[in-house]
């Protein structure tokens, strides 16, 4: 009869990913996703807008505090 909505969480490879922010210098658009290690290529997942966004994010997949480096 009542029904939870199940939390969706999701994984990336910690060896080979690190999570990023990477964000505009002219026009302060952020956007959260992983960089591979090995090739330095950013994968995009989300864009931040509020501060909610980014614990979204960090929800979602279990990333810590102090885990995500900002790139501009």
């Amino acid at each position: 009869m009542f029904f939870r909505k199940k939390r969706e969480t999701r994984t990336y490879d910690r060896e080979t990913q690190a999570p990023v922010i990477r964000a505009s210098i002219c026009t302060g658009e952020k956007v959260a996703g992983f960089r591979d290690l090995r090739t330095g290529r950013f994968t995009e997942i989300m864009l931040i807008r509020t501060p909610g966004d980014l614990e979204e994010f960090r929800r979602l997949y279990g990333i810590g505090e102090g885990e995500i480096t900002t790139q501009y």
